[in-house]
Formats: structure tokens, C-alpha cells, sequence
């Protein structure tokens, strides 16, 4: 069910009834300090701890409140200007399973009164607000796959779960991918038992847990939720993933590709939509994918540009969205997607219709996505392709890395950004991104990443050391 936009700080407060039940729950499972977090433009949480006494102060508005822009590295305002409040979201109340003393809730952030135009959890639900009031509600499952390390001796560092030699230190034998493997997945099972055992108790219905292609690289299935709830749950995984690790005396790296020889670490969205006056999946009918799903896949593609600019929103998330690598640690084909196009359980395109599943499949998402900000515009480019019956063109089901040289050349306009340059240029000049970000945020964003870009391709790196330094 959707939760309302609220277009003012009174109409966002909960009920006092409401507050009264959640501060019950949170003595009862014996919490003392409350986290509530506003998300920034990135997807990362901040938060000023409070004691579970003061609870109905922080719901009412009456907690910390936050000079966010002073940890925006393009502020939009000073320091002479009005701080943000954050209203608490009591649909996003998590006791921390890892200590019981915590709850973190997630929040929203006003200004002035009214929603703060820079706030990725606001422009999510605006976002589902206009879904509603068209009559949609969207759905959406998140395949979140993240990397363990620890440091060695020299300070450095190595894969959190590895039984042959670290690089440089002894004889590595060459392996095969580590995807599935029975005696690998044994080995991680102190760590991989803590994590099914806590996200069992929380109720995510927890599908399975994954060794994926690299050492010490595993992937976290659980169940579909709203839009809403699922960015909450992925945005809280996170911060879950990072404290189990350090029982460990490990941490975890949600860079998509640490080490040209790993795998990418994705995040894929897979959505789906139903009417808000009936039940049921409307990208399903009696003959199988729906006209609604076309046109779905439609928008979607039509935005793609955009939408990777967002949902792969880093230097390094390029490395990850090639075809081969030369230097892989198990083959050489990445199955990673490399055109904006889709396909029929197309793992090599950007948009994939599963086999088993009636969930549009983006694969060109990774796990640097702010959640909040790329399910909301997958719900708006989705939205816009239905209202507008956008159409996708025909299904390619076929492998893009295998493509003719002819083929190749039809499909050059469809290829995924090869870089973040080129991404967030599309981004920039989205329409649909302007409107879902807001004016202020889109270009904040744009700035953002337009100096990432450039701090980068000002960088001199131990590649170009090694290949140019004494070769001409």
C-alpha cells in the first residue's frame, strides 16, 4: 500500500496514538537510544542518536534537526539559513538486530515548513503519490551483492574469506569462478549464518543467500515490498551488512568492482505494478507479458541514459558494464549488461524479462545507488511509458557480447554510457529526470558527479604509469 506524499511538516507528524504504540514496542524490545536518519543526495544515512525518552519529541518535530547542507559538497544553502527537521517515517522503524539498545527509523526532511527539495526519500514519495493518483501502485524486489574484506598484516586490503595465499605472499593457483561452489560456501558459513539468522527473524522473507563469481562476494535475496519499503529495507541491509562483518573482524565494500579481477557487485531492481482499485499484477495477463509491461519497458528505455546515471552512479561503476575482462578471476564474460535494450531473460541487456518471474529486471543498476532516488525514477519512467504507451520495439534474444560487426553498428546508439561522463551529460539534459529530482537536487546531483568525473580524468593512474613511463 502507498504511503502519502505530505506536503507539510504539520500533515507528516503521526497520530499520537501511533507514536504511543511505537515507543511501547521500542521498551518493550529493550531500546535505549533511537537513530533517526535522513538520507542524503548519495543514499547514505546521517543521524544524531537520541535517548527512547525523548521518542515523542523527535516524532512531533521536536528532536535534533540538521544544517544538512553542511555535509553536501555543493550546499545550496549557507550558514545563515534555517536548518531541516526530520519527521520521522514509523512505517521505516527498525529495532537493530545486531544490538537491541538500537532502533533506527528512517525520516523525512522539511524546510520551512514544507518537504526540503533535497531530500531523495521526499522525491520518492512524490513519486509514489502521482503513481497513486493515476491509479498505480508499484512494487519493487532488490538483489543487493557486496564484497567482504579484512586487512592483512601490512595494512592492506584482502578478501575477508580466502584459504590461498594473499597476492604476493605464496603460490596462488589459477580458479575458477567461485559462484555457487559447495566447499566455498561452507567456508563462509560463520558469516553467512549470521546473516540468515538475523534477517529470518526480521520477517523480509529471506529467499536465499548467494556466493557469487568472486571470493568473498555474495548476493542477498528476500521478498518484493512497495517502492517505499524496499528502499528502506535496502538502505537498513546496508548498514546491517557493515555491522554482522565486524563481528568478524571484517568489512564490507559496496564498490561495484574493487579489483580489475573481481566480479561486479549489482543491485538489480526488479518492479512490477498494480492497480490501486484492484489486486494483481498488471504486468501479467492470460497470454503472458502485457501490453502495460511493454510499454513499462517502454518509458524505461527511453530514460535509459538517465536512469544509469543514477543507478550506476560512480567513476567505478563503469568498469563493471562491459561485455569481457581480461584480467577475470573465473573466465572471461561478465554477464554484466552493455546496451539499452531488452530481451527475454537477456542477461547481457540492460532491460530483462525473467523466465520465472512477472518483475521487469534492471541489470544496469549496482550497489551505489541511492535506492530512494533510482526506484523513483524506474516508477516514473515506467509510469510515463504506460500513460503514454510508449512502445519498446522488438525483444533482442540474442547474446549482445556475440553481436556481428554489422550488428554491432546498428546497436552503437544503444549502448549503456561507457563512462560516467557520458551518463551524467544524459542525465543533465533528462526532462523526466528534472522533474523527478526537482530542480534544486538535479542540478545538485549534476554538479556532484560532474566534479567526480573531473577530479578522475585529472588523476594520473598506476595504469598510465605503467603503459606510457618508459614505452615511447
Amino acid at each position: 500500500m502507498s504511503r502519502p506524499y505530505p506536503t507539510s511538516l504539520e500533515a507528516a507528524i503521526p497520530d499520537k496514538d501511533r507514536i504511543e504504540k511505537s515507543k511501547q514496542t521500542l521498551e518493550k524490545a529493550g531500546v535505549k537510544y533511537v537513530f533517526s536518519c535522513w538520507i542524503d543526495i548519495l543514499g547514505s544515512p546521517k543521524t544524531k542518536p537520541v535517548p527512547v525518552s525523548e521518542f515523542e519529541n523527535l516524532c512531533i518535530g521536536k528532536g535534533p534537526q540538521f544544517a544538512v547542507h553542511s555535509v553536501s559538497m555543493f550546499p545550496e544553502l549557507g550558514a545563515a539559513d534555517p536548518d531541516q527537521i526530520p519527521i520521522p517515517d514509523l512505517d521505516a522503524l527498525f529495532v537493530c538486530p545486531w544490538n537491541t539498545d538500537y532502533a533506527i527509523v528512517f525520516a523525512d526532511l522539511f524546510y520551512k515548513g514544507a518537504p526540503y527539495d533535497v531530500c531523495p526519500r521526499m522525491a520518492l514519495k512524490r513519486t509514489v503519490q502521482e503513481a497513486a493518483d493515476a491509479g498505480y501502485a508499484f512494487y519493487a524486489g532488490m538483489e543487493p551483492e557486496f564484497i567482504v574484506l579484512r586487512y592483512d598484516e601490512d595494512g592492506q586490503p584482502v578478501k575477508g574469506i580466502d584459504d590461498d595465499p594473499v597476492p604476493g605472499k605464496g603460490f596462488r593457483p589459477r580458479r575458477q569462478a567461485f559462484g555457487y561452489d559447495i566447499e566455498y560456501t561452507l567456508n563462509s558459513m560463520p558469516y553467512l549464518a549470521d546473516v540468515i539468522e538475523i534477517l529470518n527473524g526480521m520477517g523480509w522473507g529471506l529467499k536465499n543467500v548467494v556466493c557469487e563469481g568472486a571470493y568473498s562476494q555474495f548476493e542477498v535475496d528476500f521478498d518484493y515490498t512497495d517502492v517505499l519499503g524496499m528502499a528502506d529495507r535496502f538502505t537498513f541491509l546496508k548498514i546491517l551488512l557493515k555491522e554482522i562483518a565486524k563481528r568478524h573482524g571484517m568489512f564490507v565494500t559496496y564498490m561495484p568492482k574493487p579489483a580489475q579481477t573481481d566480479w561486479r557487485s549489482g543491485a538489480h531492481i526488479n518492479w512490477s505494478v498494480q492497480s490501486t482499485k484492484r489486486s494483481g499484477n498488471l504486468f501479467k495477463d492470460d497470454k503472458g507479458w502485457s501490453e502495460t509491461a511493454r510499454h513499462a519497458v517502454g518509458g524505461v528505455l527511453q530514460h535509459g541514459v538517465a536512469l544509469t546515471a543514477v543507478n550506476c552512479s560512480t567513476v567505478n561503476s563503469y568498469k563493471g558494464l562491459i561485455p569481457r575482462s581480461r584480467e577475470f578471476e573465473g573466465g572471461t564474460v561478465t554477464w554484466a549488461p552493455t546496451h539499452i535494450t531488452y530481451g527475454v531473460n537477456n542477461r547481457s541487456a540492460m532491460i530483462r524479462l525473467p523466465q520465472a518471474r512477472y518483475a521487469i529486471e534492471n541489470r544496469a543498476v549496482d550497489m551505489c545507488v541511492n535506492p530512494y532516488l533510482g526506484l523513483a525514477m524506474t516508477c516514473a519512467a515506467s509510469l510515463k511509458g504506460i500513460k503514454e504507451k510508449i512502445e519498446p520495439g522488438p525483444s533482442l534474444d540474442k547474446s549482445l557480447y556475440e553481436l556481428s560487426a554489422e550488428e554491432q553498428q546498428a546497436f552503437e546508439g544503444k549502448l549503456l554510457p561507457r563512462n560516467l561522463d557520458q551518463a551524467i551529460t544524459g542525465f543533465a539534459s533528462d526532462s523526466l529526470a528534472k522533474h523527478v529530482f526537482g530542480p534544486t537536487m538535479h542540478r545538485l546531483f549534476t554538479l556532484h558527479k560532474r566534479d567526480e568525473w573531473e577530479r578522475f580524468h585529472e588523476t594520473v593512474t598506476e595504469w598510465e604509469k605503467r603503459e606510457y613511463l618508459r614505452f615511447f
